[in-house]
């Protein structure tokens, strides 16, 4: 199956490649990297109205949905870009839509909320945050984007609460990751305040960021992935052995093509997860759980093809291809691994026949 865009979604595609085109240039890129500048993206992000886009207009977003969030993430995974705290601040939104004063106030001054759940597990079940006396104690570890937050959507027993990351009794310590293209922390909580978010479904809040985490993480991936495959057939056409290009050896052509079959394949997945999960189909976490399994494990088998096509050059610090390979298999574990993911999908599939009666 191939899926086709609409004529409004392909614009957006292109619009927002040609930004990032002039935006996120290689070299710009590195320099954000080797500085550990992240902010530096997100402020023009924001500025240039993107982090709307996807967000509800009556909330001060840009409209469109699931679909038009992929697809930003897909560009954002093709350009290795900073975009933690936009990940971060699109799963938190949703839990917002019981305070739409706070959900416009994210989507007015960036992406300055995110969600605090674990970036290394399946979202979901209890955090380790609890209230005493009216304050709230205990960790969050490996918060996407936590280092970037001013506000935090905290999931506290039945209900979720909004912190201020500005308090005393909140501890943020980030953690280095090899991909630096991305970035986690440490939440500590010791006797912090929170405002409670009330009517939000904790259970409803949580399985509605898995399901969308699956899908752009998933995206992102395809980004990467489409990437490799890009910067891999442009090498192997240069690069000669024996006097012609080693793009022409069987064997070079057979895991190019590989890497064209995943692509393609995955760019199905994603798309036909995020429709379904954006309408709220009955299969959407079905879809959902293929989408994370199924691309992010083919983005990085994907990965190691390139490097292998590259040789030693795509081990290179100076090459590009490493900032790729580290993005796609962070990918791969971010939010859930390929496995977590197929025991999900495993679980709600009717594996063994029913006996008759």
């Amino acid at each position: 199956m191939r899926w086709e865009f609409s004529a409004e979604q392909a614009d957006f595609r292109s619009v927002l490649a040609d930004w990032l085109g002039q935006n996120c240039d290689p070299e710009t890129l590195r320099g954000w990297l080797d500085h550990g500048d992240h902010g530096a993206f997100e402020r023009r992000f924001v500025g240039d109205g993107w982090a709307g886009v996807g967000s509800a207009e009556d909330l001060g977003g840009e409209g469109g949905g699931l679909v038009e969030l992929a697809l930003a993430s897909e560009e954002l995974g093709r350009r290795a870009a900073p975009a933690s705290a936009w990940l971060g601040s699109v799963l938190a939104l949703p839990a917002l839509t019981a305070m739409p004063e706070a959900a416009k106030a994210l989507l007015a001054d960036g992406v300055t909320t995110v969600l605090a759940v674990s970036a290394s597990t399946v979202p979901g079940g209890a955090t380790g945050v609890v209230e005493r006396d009216g304050r709230l104690v205990g960790a969050v570890p490996m918060v996407l984007a936590a280092s970037r937050a001013r506000r935090l959507v905290v999931p506290v027993g039945a209900e979720l609460q909004l912190v201020e990351v500005d308090q005393p009794g909140v501890r943020i310590r980030e953690r280095a990751l090899t991909d630096r293209s991305r970035s986690v922390a440490d939440v500590e909580l010791d006797g912090a305040l929170g405002a409670s978010i009330a009517a939000a479904d904790v259970a409803a809040a949580l399985e509605s960021a898995a399901l969308r985490s699956a899908v752009l993480v998933a995206a992102d991936s395809l980004g990467a992935m489409e990437h490799m495959l890009d910067a891999t057939v442009e090498y192997v056409r240069q690069r000669k052995q024996f006097g012609v290009p080693i793009g022409s050896f069987q064997a070079v052509k057979h895991a190019a093509a590989d890497m064209l079959v995943k692509v393609e394949a995955g760019r199905s997945i994603v798309y036909l997860a995020a429709a379904s999960v954006g309408s709220g189909h009955p299969d959407a976490p079905l879809h959902a759980a293929a989408a994370k399994a199924q691309v992010c494990a083919a983005a990085s088998a994907a990965a190691d093809s390139a490097l292998t096509l590259h040789g030693a050059i795509g081990y290179t610090w100076e090459h590009d291809l490493q900032i790729y390979f580290k993005r796609a298999k962070l990918d791969a574990a971010l939010f859930g691994t390929p496995d977590e993911w197929n025991e999900r999908l495993a679980d709600r599939l009717a594996l063994v026949a029913t006996p008759a009666v």
